[in-house]
């Protein structure tokens, strides 16, 4: 089988191609190793890759839809895995064009390849807990109502969902989207937060801890997720749209985070309270029952698991 995977010099999309080149899959790659972030952690990501047998890999952006319609004609994947996309809520606050871009214009145009494609690869797409805004009951369910989305960010990964319904009943393509809930492991985006706060420590900065330390996230190991991603690719029997949370079913208290992390890395933390950032959400919390029942998707990794993983590689990596 072969699948194509667009962002996989990112932090999810490097663990999704490994997965998948470990259970005997041609994995073909693409990404634009935008400098949202370190280029250097992407490339050394893909210098791996590219030590595989059965990966390859362009260096394109998906906004490009000639160069990207080209890869579809020549390789003719059978799954595509749609995970490009510009990240960040509070980066989309001051760069609101970048995620119109990659978010909207990127996703349409991996639709159209997908739609033109000869075979109509099945595709997946990466969704976002963001979708879900302002709602405040618990856990977000896929029912839920999503029509108060607090970024732009947000606003672009529900306009990805809603397009791809439209691609998937107007041209019975076979579509699924993932509403992934804060993945974090080795590997890490130095974005997010489980890394800013781990740089921090070590140098012996203060970290910034938004609304006084009082929010709740779902943070989820990447394994987890890639354990579902590689269940729903599988899955035969699906409807032909549907989207699905992916997540740890747990919300953590983020000063309860910061204490195991900093517990890891052995060193007390210096912390700098501070209000709500802008665009930012209280709370995140997946439920999973719906996945659970179509794929048979269980997260198993608590954060008492998955922090140290993320330590020990960030220490290495980063020889700290």
């Amino acid at each position: 089988m072969k699948i194509l995977i667009t962002g996989t010099a990112g932090f999810i999309g490097f663990h999704a191609a490994r997965h998948f080149l470990d259970k005997g899959w041609e994995v073909f790659g693409v990404d634009n190793f935008s400098s949202y972030y370190s280029v250097g952690l992407k490339r050394d990501r893909e210098k791996i890759l590219r030590g595989r047998p059965g990966y390859r890999s362009e260096e394109l952006d998906i906004c490009d839809h000639e160069k990207l319609q080209s890869v579809f004609a020549e390789e003719k994947p059978e799954v595509v895995l749609h995970l490009a996309a510009q990240p960040g809520v509070r980066y989309s606050i001051s760069h609101p064009f970048e995620y119109e871009r990659s978010n909207i214009s990127g996703t349409l145009n991996v639709l159209e390849c997908c739609r033109h494609s000869g075979k109509k690869p099945k595709l997946v797409f990466a969704s976002s807990s963001s979708v879900y805004g302002g709602n405040t009951k618990m856990p977000f369910e896929e029912t839920d109502r999503l029509d108060t989305p607090v970024s732009l960010y947000a606003a672009t990964k529900r306009a990805g969902e809603l397009m791809a319904y439209t691609y998937s009943h107007l041209y019975k393509m076979q579509i699924t989207g993932l509403r992934f809930f804060t993945v974090y492991g080795d590997w890490y985006r130095p974005d997010m937060a489980l890394h800013l706060f781990a740089d921090a420590m070590l140098h012996d900065r203060p970290i910034k801890v938004f609304n006084n330390g009082d929010m709740l996230r779902d943070f989820t190991y990447v394994d987890d997720i890639i354990d579902g991603v590689y269940r729903v690719v599988m899955a035969d029997d699906l409807p032909l749209f549907d989207i699905y949370n992916i997540g740890n079913h747990r919300s953590e208290k983020l000063l309860g985070v910061i204490e195991t992390l900093a517990r890891t890395l052995g060193v007390t933390p210096k912390m700098e309270m501070l209000p709500m950032q802008a665009g930012d959400i209280y709370a995140t919390y997946a439920s999973v029952e719906k996945l659970h029942k179509a794929v048979g998707y269980e997260p198993r990794t608590s954060i008492q698991e998955g922090i140290p993983v993320f330590a020990d590689w960030f220490r290495k990596y980063y020889k700290l």
